[in-house]
């Protein structure tokens, strides 16, 4: 080989990343705590926080000891929450009536939060699986089928109780159709036209969902009134698939995981009906979602990094295969790079 032999070329992207300076500088993708959720769990009582098994350094909180976790959030740069709440079995029902109860754990915690934190923004959990008996996200009919308008009715009139309690956003998870307008409807009649929607817009029906079930205590089969996909000839109802299944199956109303243009198509149309951020979920398998998402779309766009994705990572890092710290930052910065403006998270 030529002594001291040097390539004629003027491009040299390398000159880029030749100190931690300059790669500071060329940095195209940040993730900063403003631009995170904090998902938090919630259990009546007051003895504190109480581990989560599947989710490593993740608890549920007593509202006492929620409002400690808000104070530390905000001093770190965090200043949103999404409360989920582990609602008492014999509270539960056929028709989620605990939903609507001004009173209820969900409510009492965004009242005491905006009470002692008003500078926090909180985005209230809108669906009914935590207060169905079921499990499903919806009124069932005689014959276990979603009833897609009653159950958007109910979704409505819980949404109100959440904005009267204090939420900033109410954040409809359930992905019936047509709930954005109605929510947005009932709202703006009742004098709330400054509450704003989060529409889990592109809720996919994903297998990453499982340590958030265990989290919240939501039904893990449909052993009685089982939702049923439609149709005869055989069709499994959902929670049931080849008897393997832990988890509800909710394919009818949560989107394929094969699908791209069906969650564009939901994006538009809730944007359509009055959605002011548009949601994909989970976050990490789904970055071309994000990525077509917000190209498809004017309002800004989150993403959830859900309850597998995180436990995956931590469940990793604690056997030695991989580095926390930048595991997840890479993670999070992967999102933010597909299009979201923010992330929940539970790295938050």
């Amino acid at each position: 080989m030529k002594e001291n032999f040097k390539l004629d070329i003027r491009q040299r992207p390398r000159r880029l990343r030749k100190s931690a300076g300059i790669l500071d500088l060329c940095q195209e993708t940040r993730v900063l705590p403003s631009d995170l959720i904090l998902p938090v769990f919630l259990k009546e009582g007051k003895s504190g926080a109480e581990a989560i098994p599947s989710m490593p350094m993740v608890s549920r909180h007593t509202i006492d000891s929620l409002m400690r976790v808000c104070e530390a959030a905000l001093r770190r740069g965090v200043k949103g929450i999404a409360p989920f709440p582990m609602v008492d079995p014999a509270k539960k029902s056929l028709r989620a009536d605990e939903a609507l109860n001004a009173n209820s754990l969900a409510n009492r915690a965004i009242a005491a939060v905006k009470r002692n934190f008003p500078e926090m923004s909180i985005f209230a959990d809108i669906a009914l699986d935590p207060y169905t008996t079921h499990g499903h996200d919806g009124i069932l009919d005689k014959d276990g089928r979603i009833i897609n308008d009653e159950t958007v009715e109910v979704l409505a009139a819980m949404a109100l109780v959440a904005a009267q309690s204090g939420a900033d956003f109410v954040a409809p998870s359930d992905m019936m159709d047509g709930r954005i307008g109605a929510i947005r409807d009932v709202l703006d009649d009742c004098d709330f036209s400054d509450t704003g929607i989060m529409a889990y817009s592109a809720k996919y029906a994903s297998a990453f969902y499982g340590p958030f079930r265990d989290a919240i205590g939501s039904a893990p089969s449909a052993a009685k009134g089982n939702a049923r996909r439609g149709g005869k000839g055989g069709r499994p109802k959902e929670g049931e698939s080849g008897g393997k299944a832990k988890y509800l199956d909710k394919r009818s109303y949560q989107l394929n995981p094969a699908n791209s243009r069906e969650a564009v198509r939901e994006a538009l149309m809730d944007e359509a009906e009055g959605a002011d951020i548009i949601m994909v979920k989970p976050a990490g398998p789904y970055l071309d979602i994000v990525a077509k998402v917000k190209d498809a779309v004017t309002l800004p766009v989150a993403a959830y990094q859900v309850s597998g994705e995180y436990a995956m990572i931590l469940a990793a890092a604690q056997n030695g295969w991989i580095d926390l710290e930048r595991a997840r930052e890479e993670s999070l910065l992967a999102i933010k790079r597909a299009g979201a403006d923010m992330i929940l998270t539970y790295f938050a």
